[in-house]
Order: structure tokens, then C-alpha cells, then sequence
């Protein structure tokens, strides 16, 4: 096996901390919005650090405007979507735990389909996923709205939940069908003989240990629904069903934009999935590796 050179090495090292830096730097910029007033925000756009550094922003947030700060003493204007954080909060976490479960469910009986039975159907199958996902959702959803409405699915959660369900299955399939390839079949026909079905045996046996791929899927599943903003947008009108990418979104009003509000709820959404990332970092990693190795 070949190895790298010292040389090498610090150039990897080196390219990895640049690709750190670029996909961090956002991320930093919204921390440092986050923690200012609007008008020392907008006072001086090259500003790197803050001048006066608070966390009014957040307590405005969790209050639900009813604890202005100091910042915020001589607006008497607040946006009224600020009341609806815990609200929207609520409806983001149900929305992603039902879509996550759904997608998991679905994609893994139709993964192992094309995984174990070599018809020409479920060639097709995996093709047809390939192909859906050149498709810009933007393009499908004046018809997905008028379906909604005819199954009257429109201002609730569940139009949003099997919405998204059906736009995220191939990236479920996508991801565990090389993985269910690289589980020996001996094993499941060993436990056929046993008496299992194959259901049986798919249960038992192979969704154990699909366990990192599953946990990886879901992972992305979840980060995915998490911040979608488009179907949520489209399908809901009433503040009662918003999830955190709308409120985010409804903070650029036509007259004012509230960016320090709008980082300060950006960092508050992105917490969730960061806290997932950081408990299942070890599955994902190993989940994706080794489709990625069988494909």
C-alpha cells in the first residue's frame, strides 16, 4: 500500500482546513450577528467582532417578545411570528421525527427489494429514484399544492409530513440499498430455514445490522425535513402550522428586515441537528462509508 509523503500529508492537512474554514464561516457570521443590535449590525458591515456584544436578541426570542432588552426599547415594532417560536419549534420536531420515520420505514423495505430481488422491475425502480432527484422540487409544486388541496391536506401537518416523505424516499433508497448489498444473504436463508419469514428475517436479521445505515439515513433524513422551507411555505398559510424555516423566512418584512432576529432563531434551529450530528457521528460516518465502498 502506497504511502503519502510528509509533503503530502501537510497538503491534505491543509486542504482540509480550508474546507473547515469555508463551511464554518457562515456559521461564525451568524454567531456574531446574533449577539448585536440591528443598528450596530448594519453601523459597519466589515466589523468583525461586536462592539457591545448581547444576548438580547435570544431573550426577545424565548419571551416571545414579551422581554424587549435593551436593544430593543425603542422599537415598538415586533414581528408577530416571534410569539409563535415554541409553537413553530413544536411543529418542526414533529414534522421531521414522523418524516425521518416514515422515510426510514419506507425506503428500507424498498431498498431491500432492490438489494435481494434482481427482477427488471426493481432495476427500474432505483433508476426511476436517480432520476426524480434531477427534478427541482420549485418546478413540482403548484401540482403538489392543487393535490394537497383535493385531498385537503392544505394548513396541516400531515400535508407537509407525506409531502415530504414522498420528495425524500429516494435518498433513503439511494443510501441503503448498497448497504443491504453488502449484508451476506446466507444469512437471512439460514434463518428461513429456521422457520423465519422473510419479513421475519429482514426484521431480525438485517435491520440490526443495517444499523449504522440506518442511522446515517436518518440522520439526513431528519437535517433535511429539518430546514426545508419550500413545502411548509407552499402547503401552509396559517401561523398555527408554521415550522422555524417559515418564521425565519417571514422575519424579511417589506419594510424592515430583522437580520439579528433572524440569525439569533438560525442558531436556536440549528442546535437540534448539530446535537444529533454529535451523538451519532460514529454511525453516520461508518453508515456512509460502507455503501460508499460496496457502490
Amino acid at each position: 500500500m502506497r504511502t503519502r509523503s510528509p509533503g503530502g500529508r501537510l497538503l491534505l492537512h491543509i486542504a482540509n482546513l480550508v474546507v473547515i474554514f469555508f463551511i464554518l464561516l457562515p456559521v461564525a457570521a451568524v454567531v456574531i450577528g446574533s449577539i448585536q443590535s440591528e443598528k450596530s449590525l448594519q453601523a459597519d458591515t466589515r466589523r468583525l467582532l461586536p462592539p457591545e456584544p448581547t444576548l438580547d436578541n435570544f431573550t426577545v426570542i424565548l419571551s416571545k417578545g414579551e422581554h424587549k432588552g435593551r436593544i430593543f426599547e425603542q422599537i415598538t415594532y415586533l414581528p408577530d411570528n416571534i410569539k409563535s417560536f415554541y409553537a413553530a419549534f413544536a411543529n418542526s420536531a414533529i414534522v421531521s421525527i414522523s418524516v425521518t420515520f416514515l422515510t426510514l420505514l419506507f425506503g428500507s423495505l424498498s431498498a431491500y427489494t432492490i438489494a435481494r430481488q434482481r427482477f427488471r422491475w426493481t432495476l427500474f425502480l432505483l433508476q426511476a429514484n436517480i432520476v426524480a432527484r434531477f427534478v427541482p422540487v420549485i418546478v413540482l409544486m403548484i401540482p403538489l399544492y392543487v393535490v394537497m388541496r383535493s385531498f385537503g391536506q392544505l394548513n396541516s401537518l400531515s400535508g407537509v409530513i407525506i409531502a415530504e416523505t414522498g420528495f425524500l424516499l429516494p435518498y433513503a433508497i439511494l443510501i441503503l440499498a448498497p448497504y443491504f448489498d453488502t449484508i451476506p444473504a446466507d444469512l437471512e436463508e439460514a434463518a428461513r430455514i429456521d422457520g423465519c419469514t422473510r419479513l421475519g428475517a429482514f426484521i431480525k436479521i438485517v435491520l440490526p445490522l443495517a444499523t449504522p445505515a440506518l442511522a446515517a439515513c436518518g440522520v439526513i433524513i431528519f437535517i433535511i425535513s429539518w430546514h426545508e422551507l419550500l413545502i411548509p411555505l407552499i402547503l401552509n398559510a396559517r401561523p398555527d402550522f408554521m415550522t422555524l424555516p417559515v418564521v425565519i423566512a417571514s422575519l424579511v418584512g417589506d419594510v424592515h428586515v430583522f437580520f439579528n432576529l433572524m440569525m439569533a432563531i438560525c442558531l436556536l434551529a440549528l442546535a437540534p441537528t448539530v446535537i444529533l450530528v454529535a451523538l451519532l457521528q460514529k454511525y453516520i460516518v461508518e453508515g456512509l462509508a460502507a455503501g460508499a465502498v460496496k457502490g
